[in-house]
């Protein structure tokens, strides 16, 4: 008999295997922060450099958003039109499929 559904078995195991890590490391690291790349990596250049963060002028001005709840609503807007370009690109692809195969 052949494993028909192989990809979606390698693909459970992988999601198994995060929540496992995560729920792991989320129990044993009680005072854990969060810290994002950005950051890490903007303290460690100014650390290597010796000029302070709050030096760095850009070269365009970078318009900033009024509140966090502002930046994450447009994160999110960012998110969902991402994901419905994906989608779109997706359900094309599988139109051309049934379209080659006559469905």
């Amino acid at each position: 008999m052949v494993f028909r559904y192989k990809l979606e078995f390698v693909a459970g195991i992988a999601v198994l295997m995060f929540c496992i890590i995560f729920i792991y490391t989320s129990s044993t690291m009680t005072n854990a922060e969060f810290e994002g790349s950005d950051t890490i990596g903007s303290a460690r250049i100014a650390e290597m450099t010796g000029n302070a963060e709050e030096e760095f002028q850009p070269f365009i001005w970078q318009w900033t958003p009024p509140s966090a709840e502002v930046e994450s609503g447009l994160f999110a807007l960012q998110a969902a039109i991402g994901g419905i370009m994906v989608g779109w690109v997706f359900g094309y692809w599988k139109g051309q499929m049934k379209r080659e195969n006559g469905e």
